[in-house]
Parts: structure tokens; C-alpha cells; sequence
């Protein structure tokens, strides 16, 4: 058996740091909220070659005195709480005492601090052990620099993505520490240039604006909460203005960047179903009395613990649609449309008026004499019963041979008017049927069937469709038929199909046919996204949009491809946004995606199709590079045999 001992000092600081430091971004994380906590009102981060050889974070706070400089390097050694009371109050962003001593075991750090006196203190440190100690200039405040991250672990290194997306990581975290305190000036710079800068003014829209651009922070709404536990301040956009995910909410919990699905979910609940499968842009800054907050369950405290989530959840829904709601009242449409508790009253009046519509013949109602025909003779009422008796009777017996005709006779089934015995044509056996023959190619993905194939049209099924006639249409789908077996085509699906298909060959042979613009419209963007986009330009032009840098988070684009349907703007901001949101790496996974993703916005919709349409949409299908899918996997063709018939309706049974 292995001998029981205790870990080094260095060991033990390594394996902590290996906790709270995975990346570059969360160095300049603990780095910035020690800023914080040291009451600055001004933090500038300057990083080189993306954190990977220099971060610096410098910052105009309290400062740290000469002789607790040694006591700010050491595990767990913090001022920021007293006992285990304070461990169920904290107020500050840091506070369990690993930040400093994690990084410094990792990294060479050198500190600058000054706490307002005549000299500062200037010390350096490497893999946890003090180098030096002297006196210098400063002004007061802390300066931090971090280099050569990770020398002495290099595994760890081997796991860290390229510079570009480390700069995206400290861009990301950055912008949402900025967001939770507008009150502070933040500035960012990479290599030399300036990334972000924020006022520090307390105005929040104007952080949104340095952030996401102008004209988002236009279209934020703003909201208000609260009630005895709880505080709710923040801007949402408005339904119109979304992204294809969800890394544009920003929860601020007492000032802290925090990830909890469940106030993300309330969030989306304010918006009801405005939003299409859409993410809003939303900034939400909570207050809450520390005491219901419990930071101490994750080493990098982006996760808490919190008590009464579910009556802050409710606070955020309403506030969301409060302000929605007031957004809709304020706009002209709605302003033209009567209130909904005002037709109710109309209508309630209207109901409770005594004789509002009234059948009755008047008293003295009487027809022309023209209108009145002359009785050929007296008839008495023996008569006149033995007559309707009669008639009454031949009635019952024309119904009584009709019902037999129809018995005898084959019924006549119109595709176009719902029968009332539907639910005996799905039976029990129809999804086990379905089963079977999604399970043969080319549905399950043109893999080899486990049967071998024997009709001609199973082989024709295995390589492309065969040659269909087309039956008729109902609805949205179209019934064909092809050597007595029956085929159901989902229209839409087909046209995605061939859309998809037509969008691809053009993107994939650089052959965009591109509509130019008087005027360029400008797109601004996150510093984040903004990043991202200016290494994608090449890939955009293939794609017809014609952008360029223009400098200040700004693209600007001359023209774009014909193949984009609808509102241009709309259609390239969702094309630019699924762009940012794909993870796939090259280039033609990506043009897939862009294509599939414009297929299903040009086809949105089921059209009425006359005969020659469904006919030339059929031929077309032939050729089609999957006819049995559409791009995103959704089934366009569905086909049953003369056998699968049979089975359905239990013949030979």
C-alpha cells in the first residue's frame, strides 16, 4: 500500500490555480474584481498576443500597504471576510483569498500598488515564490501584471484554444463585468489598440451602446421591479430585436456575472411567444440582501445558490411584460386600435339593451294582395292530416332505399372534405408501419437495407425518386403515384429541398448573382462579434455579401446576393447571427448551414399550387440531392407500397 503524505506548498498552490485558473479571461476576471472591490472608479486591462505573453490590470483603488503585500500572495488570506458569519454576507466579488496566489503559481507576476502615501511598493513573484520587494513611485491604486501564463504547467497549455478565441474569452467577460457597473470606467486594449471604453457615469444604456451599438441601444426598453427581497433594474429589447442565442443576457447578481437557467427562462417568459425561437438582448442588474445568496458553490462563482428563485423569477416575467406592454401602447398601431376592456364594455352594453334585434312581425304586418295566392277550394282538416301522413310516410321510405343504395354501393371518398370514420384509418399498426419504412433506404440515411430489395420500385426508392403522377392535392401536401404505389409529398419541405439545393451550387461554384445598394447599410456590432466577423469577411464575400470594416465595432455592406428574400436587413442580420452562433470550422460546413438557414426562411410558408406547378415541382424533386429530406432533416416524401396499403386496411384478414 502507497504511503499516505502531505502535498508541497507549491503542488497544492498549482492544483488550486488549476480550479480558478483555466484561461487567460479568467485571470483578467479575478483581476478586474479585486479592482472592483478595492472601491476604484477607473480599471484599465491591456493584454498581448491575446493574454497568452502579458496581461495588466491596473486600477485606481485603495491599494494595498507594504507590509500585506506577502499576506495578499497567500492561499486564503483575504479582507474581505472576518468569520464564518461573514461567509453568509458577502457583499464583495471576491473573497475566498485563491485569486492572487493561484495566479502567481502559475505565472510570473510583478505588482505595482500605492495606497496614497509618499512611496509604493513594487514586488514580483513566480511559481508562488517571492523574488523581490521594493520601494517605487505610484500613484494610488494596484497594478497587476501577468506574463508568461502557465510556464511552468504546460498541459495546461496544450488545452487553450487559438488567440483569437482567448481574445473573445477576456472580450466576453469583460463586457459583462462592464455592464454590471456602469459606475465604473472599464477600458480594454489588445496590443496596442483600444477594444472597449465605457464613461463610467452610471448610464447604463449609454454601456449597452459602447458594447452592442448605437442603434441596439436605441431599441432598449427599460425595467423595474421590485418588492421586499428583492431589487430589479436592467434593459431588454424589444421583441423585434433578437439573436439565434442566448449570450446576449446578462444576469448581474449584487453586481456579479452569474449563469442560472431558471431568471434566463423568466426572462423569455416575459416576452410570451413574440419572440419565434428567438433570444432577446437583455442586461438585468439584481439587488438582494446577501443573506439569500449563497456564493461559495463554485470555485469561479459564476453559479450560486439562491433562496426564493422562484418568487425572483415571477418579479422578472412580470417586470418584462410590464415593459412590453407599455412599449406596445406607445406605438402608433396601437394607439389606432380600440383598448380591449373598452370593446368589452361596448359589448356588455350592447347585450344588456332589451330588444336590440327584433323578429317579431309588427301588429299590423300584412302582405300585398298580389302576394297572396287564391285558394282553388276549401280543404278540411281531416284532409290535410291524411296528406302530410302520406307524405310523411313516402319521406321515411326514400330514406330507407337511399340508406340501402349507399350500403350496397361502394362509397365515394373526397380527399377534399374530412370523413367521420378517420379513426379507423389510424390503426394501431400505422406507426409500426411508418417505422419500417423509415427504416429502409433511403430514409435511414442510404445505408444498406437488411432485406434484399425486389421491386422495381424499391430499387428506384434506393437512388433517386422515381418519375411521379400526380394524383391531386389537399392542403399543403401532394398525393402522386408511381407504379401503383402511393407517395405523400410535404410541399414545403419539397421546395426547402430544392430551394437548399439551388442556394448551395451557387455559394459552392462563386457564382452569387448580387444586387448593389445606393447606400451602404451599416451593421454595428458587440466588440465580441465585431472580432469574430473581421476574420469571416473572405468567407462573406463568397457568400455575395459585399462588407468591409469600417472601423468602431462597424461593418458596412455594399450589396448582397439575390437568392436573399424578404427585408434585407433583417435577413442579413440573421444570416450574420447564425454565422456567430455556428460552431462548425470550415468553410463548407459553414456554407451548408447558411444555405439551409436561407432555404427555410425564403420557404416559409404552404401556397396553393395549380396543376402545372405540382407537376413541374415533382419533375424537379427527381434530381433533387436528397428528395426524401429537406436540409434540416424534416421528411419531404413518404411512400406506401400496394403491401403497406393492404396492411393499413387489414385486407386478407
Amino acid at each position: 500500500m502507497a504511503k499516505i503524505h502531505e502535498l508541497s506548498e507549491n503542488l497544492t498552490n498549482q492544483i488550486a490555480a488549476g480550479e480558478v485558473i483555466e484561461r487567460p479571461a479568467s485571470v483578467v476576471k479575478e483581476l478586474v474584481e479585486n479592482a472592483i472591490d478595492a472601491q476604484a472608479s477607473r480599471i484599465r486591462v491591456e493584454v498581448q498576443h491575446s493574454g497568452l505573453k502579458q496581461i495588466s490590470v491596473q486600477d485606481n483603488g485603495s491599494g494595498i500597504a507594504p507590509d500585506q503585500v506577502d499576506l495578499a500572495f497567500m492561499r486564503h488570506a483575504t479582507s474581505k471576510i472576518q468569520d464564518e458569519h461573514d461567509l453568509f454576507n458577502i457583499a464583495t466579488l471576491g473573497f475566498r483569498g485563491e485569486a492572487l496566489a493561484s495566479i502567481a503559481a502559475v505565472a510570473h507576476v510583478e505588482i505595482l500598488t500605492s495606497t496614497g502615501g509618499q512611496t509604493a511598493t513594487r514586488a514580483a513573484f513566480a511559481g508562488g515564490v517571492k523574488k523581490f520587494q521594493e520601494d517605487a513611485g505610484s500613484a494610488k491604486g494596484t497594478k497587476i501584471t501577468v506574463g508568461d501564463i502557465f510556464y511552468n504547467t504546460p498541459a495546461r497549455l496544450k488545452y487553450l484554444k487559438s488567440p483569437k478565441t482567448e481574445l473573445l474569452k477576456i472580450v466576453d467577460i469583460v463586457n459583462r463585468i462592464a455592464l454590471g457597473h456602469p459606475e465604473i470606467s472599464l477600458t480594454l486594449a489588445s496590443d496596442g489598440k483600444v477594444l472597449l471604453r465605457t464613461p463610467g457615469n452610471g448610464n447604463l444604456k449609454q454601456d449597452v451602446a459602447n458594447i452592442y451599438g448605437r442603434k441596439v441601444a436605441e431599441k432598449m426598453l427599460t425595467v423595474e421591479n421590485e418588492d421586499p427581497d428583492f431589487t430589479l433594474y436592467g434593459l431588454v429589447s424589444e421583441a423585434n430585436l433578437t439573436r439565434s442565442s442566448r449570450n446576449f443576457i446578462s444576469i448581474l447578481l449584487n453586481g456579479r456575472y452569474i449563469k442560472n437557467y431558471q431568471l434566463s427562462s423568466a426572462l423569455l417568459d416575459g416576452y410570451g411567444n413574440k419572440l419565434g425561437g428567438k433570444y432577446p438582448i437583455a442586461v438585468l442588474a439584481i439587488e438582494a440582501d446577501p443573506l439569500l445568496v449563497d456564493v461559495n458553490v463554485h470555485p469561479t462563482k459564476e453559479e450560486v445558490r439562491l433562496s426564493k428563485e422562484k418568487e425572483l423569477s415571477r418579479l422578472i416575467t412580470s417586470a418584462v411584460t410590464e415593459a412590453l406592454m407599455d412599449e406596445d401602447e406607445a406605438s402608433p398601431l396601437f394607439q389606432l386600435t380600440p383598448f380591449k376592456d373598452k370593446t368589452q364594455l361596448d359589448q356588455l352594453e350592447f347585450n344588456l339593451k332589451p330588444n336590440v334585434v327584433d323578429t317579431r312581425r309588427p301588429d299590423d304586418f300584412q302582405l300585398e294582395v298580389s302576394q297572396v295566392a287564391e285558394p282553388e277550394g276549401k280543404t278540411d282538416i281531416t284532409n290535410k292530416k291524411e296528406t302530410e301522413t302520406k307524405e310523411t310516410a313516402e319521406k321515411k321510405e326514400n330514406k330507407q332505399e337511399e340508406k340501402e343504395e349507399k350500403t350496397s354501393a361502394p362509397e365515394y371518398v373526397d380527399l377534399n372534405q374530412v370523413r367521420e370514420d378517420d379513426q379507423y384509418v389510424l390503426t394501431k399498426s400505422w406507426d409500426q408501419h411508418v417505422k419500417e419504412q423509415t427504416a429502409l433506404p433511403p430514409f435511414a440515411g442510404g445505408e444498406e437495407a437488411a432485406s434484399p430489395v425486389t421491386s422495381k420500385a424499391d430499387q428506384l426508392l434506393r437512388q433517386h425518386l422515381p418519375a411521379l403522377r400526380l394524383l391531386g392535392q389537399m392542403g399543403g401536401y401532394l398525393l402522386a403515384e408511381h407504379e401503383g404505389d402511393l407517395y405523400l409529398i410535404d410541399q414545403v419541405a419539397a421546395r426547402r429541398r430544392l430551394e437548399y439545393d439551388q442556394i448551395l451550387a451557387s455559394l459552392e461554384k462563386d457564382e452569387n448573382y448580387q444586387q448593389g445598394l445606393l447606400e451602404p447599410l451599416v451593421f454595428d456590432f458587440s466588440v465580441y462579434d465585431y472580432q469574430k466577423l473581421k476574420d469571416q469577411l473572405p468567407l462573406l464575400r463568397q457568400l455575395g455579401l459585399e462588407m468591409e470594416d469600417f472601423g468602431q465595432n462597424t461593418l458596412l455592406m455594399h450589396s448582397y446576393p439575390t437568392w436573399l428574400k424578404g427585408e434585407v436587413t433583417v435577413q442579413v442580420r440573421e444570416l450574420l447571427d447564425q454565422l456567430l452562433s455556428s460552431r462548425e470550422n470550415d468553410g463548407k460546413s459553414l456554407l451548408k448551414l447558411v444555405a439551409a438557414k436561407a432555404a427555410e426562411s425564403n420557404v416559409s410558408r404552404r401556397v396553393n399550387l395549380t396543376g402545372a406547378e405540382a407537376a413541374d415541382l415533382l419533375l424537379r424533386l427527381q434530381t433533387a440531392s436528397d428528395p426524401y429530406r429537406d436540409a434540416s432533416g424534416q421528411l419531404a416524401v413518404v411512400r406506401l407500397s400496394q403491401n403497406d396499403l393492404s396492411k393499413l386496411f387489414k385486407k386478407g384478414k
